[in-house]
């Protein structure tokens, strides 16, 4: 006996009885977003939370029975999708504008200002879209048969206005074990997505032309994707071991901290879900019907600015701000120290083992430095340590000293257990030297 397929195929008007009652929803809840606009009331979280919602259970039913292969519903699909990533993207604005006050950052009155005018501009132009849109939704829905409502939600199931209330807090400050050490790996993650974000040389610009090579050769949706997830487990790992801690009551600069994580956060979600839509829906990329249509209905010049000189600007922006925050919070944990190492064995300090001991300065916050007979050599700079090696090697010493950050010290002394890592294997805590071998 052959097997039975479990798909079985249906009408076209047996999949409208079953769109029908979600669509029902959808339209509810958009609906009353346009006569909010209209009215010139402000959009929530929570309601842009209940449109993502009957927007994405919508998306799901289209899905679910292959609506976007199906040439009668595939235009109706792809502006249900619009909406859907354009509303997710406009909750992340709105989510910021109502936590901005809280997130500490201490910024200057110019510069909260010209966020804010930038943030709410954004927002408008993602509200303006999503109307066009959803004129585009109603349109190929009343084609395809649907029933379009004019009911409305009632106001009264929407608060205008988000409590800011908090129940008190009651809750014990931990002692997380070695809560010190995560503070430094900590912000030492946070100061490495920083400059990857900075590395990317993508600046502000007012021409759309000069971004439209950027995507997706040099900036999309995947590599955005890999920040936003970076500058999570930063955010993760904050709210674990430091936050509601002792160390962190005791130092209003975590606190700080925590608002630089936030805001690039959430700023990069924007700009993965604008992305997202530039390179599925818009037709610089996928052509078609239904794209240049959505290129009519959302302005991909505006897009493209929102994307690069809003999104991406500010998440720059504010992870560099963090970035300098975070270096004088790890300036607060530096503890020098001193302490005696074997000289490498048996060429003394060549240039090998001078560059992995300046690669190892450069990597920790503080100065860390050779000391020859209260002579002070910086171990940041390779020509320093070779001159100091000279001298090593003329006096005949086997040991020396240095001076620096105990972190630092502290590799140190573990590339000295290995003889400099002469044999070119490295140990695990030294990974970070392991790039950087094949240039020396």
């Amino acid at each position: 006996m052959e097997a039975k397929s479990l798909i079985q195929i249906i009408s076209e008007g047996e999949f409208l009885q079953i769109v029908q009652a979600p669509s029902n929803l959808f339209f509810k809840v958009s609906a009353l977003f346009c006569e909010k606009l209209k009215d010139g009331k402000e959009i929530s979280r929570k309601f842009y939370s209940s449109l993502i919602q009957e927007t994405e259970y919508l998306e799901s039913v289209l899905d679910e029975h292959g609506a976007r292969e199906n040439k009668t519903w595939s235009f109706f699909s792809e502006y249900v999708a619009c909406v859907r990533n354009l509303s997710i993207a406009a909750f992340y604005i709105k989510h910021i504008l109502d936590r901005y006050p809280y997130y500490n950052l201490g910024e200057s009155e110019e510069n909260a200002q010209a966020f804010h005018e930038s943030a709410y501009k954004a927002l408008d132009f993602l509200n303006t879209s999503i109307l066009g849109l959803r004129a585009e939704v109603v349109r190929t829905g009343q084609v395809n048969g649907l029933e379009i409502s004019e009911e409305l939600f009632s106001m009264d199931e929407f608060s205008e206005i988000e409590s800011n209330k908090r129940l008190p807090r009651t809750i014990l400050e931990d002692e997380v074990q070695e809560e010190q050490e995560r503070v430094i790996e900590l912000c030492k993650k946070y100061r490495k997505v920083a400059k990857m974000v900075k590395d990317m040389g993508v600046e502000r610009n007012d021409d759309p032309d000069a971004f439209r090579h950027v995507i997706p050769s040099k900036l999309d949706e995947k590599l955005v994707r890999m920040f936003k997830e970076l500058v999570h487990s930063v955010q993760s790992e904050y709210d674990t071991y430091v936050k509601n801690t002792l160390l962190e009551q005791a130092r209003a600069d975590l606190k700080n901290m925590r608002g630089y994580i936030s805001m690039p956060l959430h700023l990069l979600e924007v700009v993965l879900w604008l992305c997202h839509f530039y390179e599925r829906h818009e037709d610089d990329i996928r052509h078609g019907e239904c794209k240049q249509q959505i290129s009519r209905v959302v302005n991909k010049e505006v897009l493209l600015r929102q994307i690069f000189n809003f999104g991406f600007h500010y998440s720059k922006y504010y992870l560099q701000e963090g970035d300098k925050l975070v270096k004088n919070i790890l300036m607060g944990f530096v503890e020098n120290v001193r302490a005696e190492v074997p000289i490498p064995h048996p060429l003394g300090f060549h240039a090998r083992p001078s560059t992995f001991i300046s690669l190892i300065a450069r990597h920790h916050e503080g100065e860390l430095h050779m000391i020859i007979d209260e002579d002070k050599f910086n171990a940041k700079s390779v020509m320093s340590l070779l001159q100091a090696g000279g001298i090593l090697a003329d006096k005949g010493y086997q040991k020396v000293v240095l001076e620096g950050s105990r972190q630092a010290i502290n590799d140190v002394k573990i590339l000295a257990q290995n003889n400099y890592c002469e044999e070119g294997e490295f140990p695990r805590q030294l990974s970070y030297l392991r790039p950087n071998q094949g240039n020396h």
